[in-house]
């Protein structure tokens, strides 16, 4: 089971003006329970920076360049902020208002100066933070955020072209990830602030460091015990791009049993509405079992905002943060089983659950990939952890050959192996798996040298590009996957 994430955030102030984009977003992760210091990787969503807590557990996300103003074409002055200090320059000797501002609106500072020079703002308002500075030239004007110990730069406008400060929306939503903890989601409207995060421990039934054991009693999510209110078709943002998204409940869905959760991930040209109906999600919906104890669920995806070139992204991990928040949106709605969810899919959707396996190791059980490579998708740097992993490739396969699927294999076998006398999870890349050799029905290995909490399935046969081959007419690919994913 995860652990929850309470987050005790100060009382927003009222500006009395309208904030430009800067802005100190300080704060800390900590354990709930003795206040130890939690390593976690914090960003903010819509500006895309991000920090690393230090051991102390704290962190700082700053704008150093707190607004970039671009120079028009008519400026008669420039000026810039640094650390407090105001240089400025001009073509004559005309006055120069400043005025200087609080974080309440409250009017801290006015001065005239004449021509160019500089002057030392911090020293005279006798105090560090953030402070917003009015500079007036003639009827040129810029009113800009600035701190103590950060810097500035802008153009004053002439009076045919004045420029504008920067207006910018402050709120973002702040994403907190660490290990062995659920994902934490944070809108902030106002980012000038300081957020205090608390980890509550929860004690999981785990027989190891990492990984559930085999046969482990179900983990629960937040969802259970609440009325499903989840139609069967709907849409969902998540990494910032809308998605329309499949669910299929098991029959007779029980708000008080958590259930095993599978991902059906579309190929290109096929949509998530394909994946749940006519296809069944890839034929595993029409398993023994299935249709009782499973919650399936087909999410569409894009490549970006314009482009249909691919179903899912290559170039940025939207789509990851998509299905991150998207497993959190289903825990908190449906009773899932959080030690069993699984990504299931073909060609590009088994390389978008091949991408997950890098990264999700924490929140997926498993994946399978019918006909998957390492090529043409946003592929995360993997965090050396474990996870279950079924391929299957046809040794005729022209697009994801053979070659680019063992490759794909080797990423996992390389943290799957059985841990050490220290309890490092070992590289099982050396055993060679037996393959499809031109006679007989297909061959499927399992690998001798994997931890048995994470099996690697590695599936070849006689064909091309398909995730439902046959031997004599009869499809074998489905059942051999079902049969993986309910071994845990």
């Amino acid at each position: 089971m995860k652990k929850a994430i309470f987050p005790i955030l100060p009382i927003v102030l009222s500006v009395a003006f309208t904030a430009a984009s800067a802005y100190t977003l300080r704060g800390s992760v900590t354990d709930k329970s003795d206040s130890s210091p939690i390593h976690a990787t914090v960003k903010l969503l819509k500006r895309g920076k991000s920090a690393e807590t230090d051991r102390s557990g704290a962190f700082v996300i700053q704008e150093d360049d707190e607004v970039a103003l671009q120079s028009s074409r008519n400026a008669v002055g420039h000026f810039s902020i640094l650390n407090g200090i105001l240089n400025f320059t001009q073509g004559s000797s005309a006055p120069v208002q400043v005025k200087v501002f609080d974080m309440k609106g409250g009017l801290v500072l006015t001065k005239t100066l004449q021509g160019s020079g500089s002057i030392d703002l911090a020293s005279l308002i006798r105090a560090s933070g953030n402070f917003v500075a009015e500079i007036q030239l003639g009827s040129a004007h810029e009113k800009v955020r600035f701190s103590s110990y950060g810097k500035t730069f802008g153009a004053m406008g002439s009076v045919e072209k004045p420029a504008l400060y920067k207006e910018g929306d402050d709120g973002d939503t702040l994403r907190v990830v660490a290990a062995d903890y659920d994902t934490l989601f944070v809108p902030l409207s106002n980012l000038d602030t300081t957020v205090n995060l608390k980890l509550d421990k929860v004690v999981v039934e785990q027989t190891y460091a990492f990984g559930y054991a085999m046969g482990n009693a179900p983990t629960p999510s937040k969802g259970c015990g609440k009325e499903n209110k989840l139609k069967d078709n709907f849409t969902f943002t998540g990494g910032g791009i809308e998605h329309e998204i499949y669910l299929t409940l098991p029959e007779n869905y029980d708000k008080d049993k958590p259930y095993r959760l599978v991902f059906g991930m579309h190929y290109m040209g096929g949509s998530a509405k394909n994946v749940a109906t006519r296809e069944a999600y890839y034929g595993l919906r029409n398993q023994k079992g299935a249709k009782e104890n499973t919650i399936f669920v087909a999410p569409h995806g894009y490549t970006d905002e314009n482009g249909k070139e691919n179903p899912w992204r290559c170039g940025d991990d939207k789509d990851h943060i998509f299905f991150d928040e998207f497993l959190t949106y289903l825990n908190d709605n449906l009773c899932v089983d959080t030690s069993r969810v699984f990504s299931v899919g073909f060609s590009f959707g088994a390389m978008f659950s091949n991408s997950l396996a890098q990264d999700f190791q924490h929140r997926l059980r498993g994946v399978v990939v019918f006909a998957t490579m390492d090529q043409v998708i946003y592929l995360p740097k993997n965090k050396g952890l474990p996870i279950a992993w079924m391929g299957t490739v046809g040794m005729d396969d022209p697009l994801c050959t053979p070659k680019l699927g063992r490759s794909a294999r080797d990423r996992i076998l390389k943290n799957n192996g059985k841990p050490d006398a220290d309890g490092n999870f070992t590289d099982a890349r050396n055993e060679k798996a037996e393959e499809y050799s031109g006679t007989g029905n297909h061959v499927c290995y399992d690998y001798k040298t994997v931890d048995p909490r994470f099996p690697v399935k590695w599936c070849t046969f006689n064909g091309e590009h398909a995730y439902n081959a046959s031997d004599d007419g009869k499809v074998w690919t489905t059942p051999t996957a079902w049969e993986f994913i309910t071994q845990f």
